[in-house]
């Protein structure tokens, strides 16, 4: 029988460390998308998108295949272990990658929706590429962003299919709400499923309710209010 506390206080750690580790480089795939033209652009959105649509299971197996010993990214080929599967880093991993697609997804629409001609006046000013992107694109997509990276912890908090696969299901290890969910009910411990089941749904509601409220508090949601 899982333990909730320590099933939800790994299920936060895998997820706000997810969170950390895809944070930086979504931001800034979402920025070239959103400002930049470039051969391949379609490829590359397709590939941004693909976990979306990808059973997570599938996902998952091609984790395992590219983690696995004799993978790309396996002790064979590197020559060193990266100790990641069956571990709560390989739930990490998976988890990251279930949540990126929202979170670039996200904050490209944040980035699209900076006028453009704000930062053409900056540059004018003298303000280089970077120090226009820190000073003056960044605070006025922040809302957006920090949805964006909202949505993605909801994700990461929910990942099932693929964490499975490269993590495993090892109580106090691996084991999340949604795998400690699965297990309960597996195992004929409905009352168990139940209580970790409105853990989760807590987690979930808080955070849409924040994104919603971000939503509304940004300048499209101040437009729709005044109408």
């Amino acid at each position: 029988m899982a333990d909730p506390g320590t099933t939800l206080l790994l299920t936060l750690q895998i997820a706000s460390s997810a969170i950390l580790l895809i944070a930086v480089p979504a931001v800034l795939v979402a920025y070239l998308l959103a400002r930049r033209s470039f051969f391949g652009k379609s490829v590359v959105e397709t590939l941004v998108a693909l976990p979306l649509v990808l059973p997570p299971t599938a996902v998952g197996y091609l984790l395992l295949s590219t983690l696995a010993v004799d993978g790309p990214l396996g002790a064979q080929t590197l020559g060193f272990d990266l100790d990641l599967l069956l571990t709560w880093k390989g739930a990490v991993i998976a988890s990251s990658v279930m949540a990126w697609p929202l979170v670039v997804r996200t904050a490209r629409v944040a980035f699209e929706g900076v006028d453009p001609r704000l930062e053409s006046m900056a540059r004018t000013l003298g303000f280089g590429v970077g120090e226009t992107f820190v000073r003056i694109t960044l605070p006025l997509a922040a809302r957006g962003l920090l949805a964006g990276l909202i949505l993605g912890f909801s994700r990461a908090l929910g990942e099932f299919g693929a964490t499975v696969i490269v993590a495993g299901n090892i109580s106090g290890k691996t084991q999340t709400l949604s795998l400690a969910i699965f297990s309960a009910e597996q195992a004929g411990r409905p009352g168990e499923a139940r209580a970790l089941l409105w853990i989760a749904v807590a987690l979930g509601f808080v955070a849409v309710f924040i994104v919603e409220w971000l939503s509304r508090r940004g300048p499209r949601g101040k437009a729709r209010a005044q109408r």
